[in-house]
């Protein structure tokens, strides 16, 4: 008896270990796996990229601690210089330096909207090329910041209207452009512009905003060029954990003080994560469409989630960690103070946290798992600012489907996936004017350039330039 139950329990596991092969096995290739994106440094390229280099050597970093918006008006002016016909056709709104037009349709098509924030970061450190200089390089690189986050982008909208108006276009709804000046501190500009809008009853059929962009290999092991199209933006929180103690003289400690209990509380969240990760229908869709061209150990598991999916999830923080960003509400931190003093007990310590809330575990739900955990250690939770994740736009609808046939016509071959947007943007702040805000810019960047936004020697390659320009076109006239 021993011997048969011995022999089924083998024939089990040979026989899913034969099924486990076979998926992996029938998923064939898709043409994204031998795509690649010619880049072409062409007098239209060259064009474009002189008038982007204008853009980017007026400096416009950001920063919730300065009120001035004196440079954002001037940035303006380079905006009227460069599109003259958008400016005399369509109505312009400033909200304290945001901007927002409006170029009325002739139909009665639903109108969109499309928008790409004006701010930037700061750019420090020591660059290979002057930040602000904006040059074009002999490999036909413009060089500075915000030419991948996000002006480029912006130039390829205004350029798309403004070639559009020349053309004699007239398009069927209202088109509407946005930009802020404040989203990268998650500012006043995009609630403004998105309350104006839902003042003068304004309902958007379609909302792109900045986010996924076109890369080769956009998950490691992933060989292939798609672009990646968010739908999914997580809600944002800002935490602060506070200790506090009776303090003293640092030459006689007691046990478990402020800064000790802090420390405990950050290690034991990092070694057990109180959050739950699940692989929600974004994630599974994306994984769909990227395991056919995975080598074939992570096809092996990819094409057989139904069975290495709990692996999986235990496994993701160690493989990738923006991969385990998509499945799970987040926890960072990122501010500590103690005492003012090197040798003084503090009576009162705090750490922050910066959280990114998952929609099956949303953010007061999250608060209230790391308050809980917090008070074991005898800390207070105080919450700076919370939202709350988006809406998930449907990857079948047609808003989606839109922007994916758009990429096809632009970009031939290239893979189209939708995916989860771990980091924040301002179409966060439309929920209520638009059901379907896209998160995606239709512009080529290499590996460097996508690690360059927020670091050092930002750039981007002219040659894409045209078929950003193209992308939005064909959205409008669509």
């Amino acid at each position: 008896m021993a011997g048969i139950i011995i022999a089924v329990i083998i024939g089990c596991i040979l026989l899913t270990a034969a099924v486990v092969v076979l998926r992996a096995c029938c998923l064939k290739p898709t043409a994204a796996r031998d795509t690649k994106v010619e880049l072409k440094t062409d007098e239209r390229s060259r064009t474009y990229g002189e008038r982007l280099a204008e853009m980017i050597r007026r400096e416009t970093v950001s920063s919730r601690f300065d009120s001035d918006k004196t440079k954002f008006y001037e940035f303006h002016k380079v905006l009227e210089e460069l599109f003259p016909l958008v400016h005399q056709t369509c109505e312009k709104h400033v909200f304290n330096g945001s901007l927002l037009f409006k170029w009325s349709g002739q139909g009665k098509a639903e109108p969109i909207l499309l928008m790409s924030h004006h701010d930037v970061v700061e750019a420090t450190g020591e660059w290979e090329q002057e930040p602000f200089g904006g040059k074009i390089d002999e490999e036909g690189r413009l060089w500075g910041r915000g030419t991948v986050d996000t002006k480029a982008s912006l130039f390829c909208i205004f350029t798309a209207v403004e070639e559009l108006i020349k053309e004699g276009f007239h398009p069927q709804g209202d088109v509407y452009i946005a930009s802020s000046c404040t989203e990268e501190f998650s500012g006043e500009g995009a609630p403004l512009t998105a309350a104006w809008l839902k003042e003068h009853g304004v309902k958007l059929s379609l909302l792109i905003d900045e986010g996924g962009m076109i890369m080769e290999e956009p998950i490691g092991g992933v060989k292939g060029t798609y672009a990646m199209v968010g739908v999914l933006e997580k809600g944002y929180g800002d935490l602060r954990f506070i200790a506090k103690g009776k303090g003293g003289h640092a030459s006689a400690p007691g046990k478990n003080t402020p800064l000790v209990r802090l420390g405990q509380f950050m290690a034991s969240v990092e070694k057990k994560d109180p959050f739950q990760s699940r692989f929600n229908p974004t994630v599974l869709e994306m994984f769909r469409r990227l395991t056919p061209n995975m080598n074939f150990g992570m096809k092996l598991v990819f094409a057989n989630l139904w069975l290495f999916k709990p692996l999986l999830i235990k496994l993701m923080p160690l493989i990738s960690p923006p991969g385990a960003a998509m499945l799970h509400t987040t926890i960072a931190f990122t501010m500590a103070k103690g005492a003012d003093g090197l040798n003084v007990l503090p009576q009162e310590a705090y750490v922050t946290a910066n959280l990114r809330f998952i929609p099956h575990q949303g953010t007061d739900e999250s608060i209230d798992l790391i308050r809980k955990r917090a008070e074991k250690f005898g800390l207070q939770t105080e919450v700076i600012y919370k939202d709350y994740p988006c809406p998930v736009v449907d990857y079948q609808a047609e808003a989606f489907r839109k922007v994916e046939e758009t990429v096809h016509e632009i970009y031939p071959g290239v893979g189209v996936s939708p995916y989860v947007m771990t980091g924040g943007t301002d179409a966060k702040y439309y929920k209520e004017v638009c059901e379907n805000c896209i998160r995606f810019a239709p512009l080529y960047i290499n590996k460097q350039q996508y690690e360059s936004i927020h670091g050092l020697n930002e750039n981007i390659s002219i040659g894409t330039l045209p078929k950003g320009v193209d992308f939005y076109k064909k959205i409008i006239r669509g």
